[in-house]
């Protein structure tokens, strides 16, 4: 990867980077997608990132479908060089990795102040896996732009002030969510763990962001009315909600009121044993 790096290095190419743990769907097409408008090369990791998970958590069962993954990206219509870069996690973790964090031994990147808010109050482990390997990722492709989801909402605001702190020279772009044209639920790797009748009661969560965006556009701006209509929208279908949250787009910390900042609206909930998460977006954009 390295070798081919100096290459594109050499001749001028804007590399673009798109960070995947698999499992590739239609919303991870649209990132490379994006990505080919902007770049002469692009890279897509396929990397289940152990970090990530607690020893309590899917790592072992995450799905892992490189073959069908590949055979996505050969079926799309690209005038841009595509390298896939599929490390093994000896690669990655040269001294080894566990998902105890105890048992856990060299570098690791944390971000304070945003990696224990909303997601990381109930995954502490999470994020400082998320900015390890996006790191590791950075410093092995070298990238000029790099490609993240507005879905793992949080997960973008943690790259984008790493690249900040840390001094990366490259662009971090936040792509909107891609969306099932139906139901409007926001695509994930996690949804084939659906059944049929979750699959139809999940996007309650989603038609609940909805009318908070249309209260908020038609000037209502406190959180609590924000934050009951989604509730009161996922309750209706039997969500099991674990938080819904009204934040500062610049430290994710809870807001009351939509000020001049604007505010993320995310949430995550329980559908069975797989957990989904989505966000909208109120007076802002990335």
């Amino acid at each position: 990867m390295r070798a081919w790096r100096d290459e594109q290095r050499s001749s001028g190419a804007q590399v673009g980077l798109v960070a995947t743990m698999g499992a590739l769907h239609s919303g991870h097409l649209h990132l490379v997608q994006t990505a080919a408008a902007s770049c002469s090369s692009i890279v897509i990791s396929i990397f289940v990132n152990p970090a990530q998970f607690a020893p309590h958590e899917d790592l072992n069962e995450y799905p892992r479908t490189l073959p069908s993954d590949i055979a996505q990206l050969q079926g799309l219509a690209l005038n841009t060089t595509l390298v896939v870069f599929a490390p093994r996690v000896s690669d990655m973790y040269p001294r080894g990795i566990s998902t105890d964090r105890s048992q856990q031994r060299g570098a690791f990147v944390e971000m304070l102040g945003l990696s224990e808010m909303l997601e990381g109050s109930t995954r502490p482990h999470f994020f400082r896996g998320v900015a390890t390997v996006v790191t590791k990722l950075f410093h092995v492709v070298e990238p000029r732009m790099a490609y993240f989801g507005q879905k793992d909402v949080q997960q973008c605001c943690v790259v984008k002030a790493m690249v900040d702190d840390l001094l990366f020279p490259l662009r971090v772009v936040v792509v909107p969510t891609v969306r099932d044209k139906e139901s409007g639920l926001a695509l994930s790797s996690r949804n084939v763990y659906l059944s049929k009748e979750e699959k139809e009661r999940a996007p309650a969560f989603y038609r609940g962001l909805c009318r908070a965006k249309e209260l908020f556009a038609s000037g209502v701006v406190e959180g609590d009315k924000l934050l009951g209509v989604v509730r009161e929208e996922a309750e209706k279908s039997g969500l099991d909600i674990e938080y819904v949250c009204l934040s500062s787009p610049d430290d994710l910390q809870n807001v009351d009121v939509v000020d001049e900042r604007g505010a993320i609206l995310s949430g995550a909930w329980r559908m069975g044993s797989t957990r989904l998460i989505d966000n909208i977006l109120l007076g802002f954009e990335f």
